[in-house]
């Protein structure tokens, strides 16, 4: 697997406008960005910092994984995302070595970009996302 830097880092909040709001204001970031994930049950804001992002991730419904770990956890980091050259491969490769998979396959996320976790049990408690954007 290749990674080639860290995409972005999930921040799961309560309210996106609230927290949109903030970011702009008192970090002087701009939002580019504002989308909802169907599939995923979430909407998201983009803030870009150099090569890296901040995801902002408001559920959409309190069953999604994003709202169970609010109701949980309470706000904060999610996960951290990173880039890779070849998705489809990395999760063989992953599978090959036993690591835990959320996904078994990747799926369409925001901005377009192919994911797939890593379960955290793997991850020493870290929820990591592996995305590519399509070619």
């Amino acid at each position: 697997m290749k990674i080639t830097h860290i995409e972005h880092i999930g921040i799961a909040v309560r309210n996106l406008n609230e927290s949109i709001k903030f970011y702009e204001e008192i970090f002087g970031l701009k939002c580019y960005a504002v989308e909802e994930v169907k599939n995923q049950k979430v909407k998201t804001a983009f803030f870009k910092i150099g090569m890296t992002k901040i995801e902002l991730l408001e559920s959409t419904d309190i069953e999604s994984p994003v709202g169970k770990f609010i109701e949980k956890r309470g706000e904060g980091i999610h996960h951290i995302a990173f880039a890779v050259n070849n998705l489809d491969n990395s999760l063989v490769e992953l599978k090959e070595r036993n690591i835990k998979l959320i996904d078994d396959a990747s799926q369409r996320g925001a901005e377009g970009f192919n994911i797939a976790f890593i379960h955290p049990k793997s991850a020493f408690g870290v929820l990591t996302e592996l995305c590519e954007m399509p070619r």
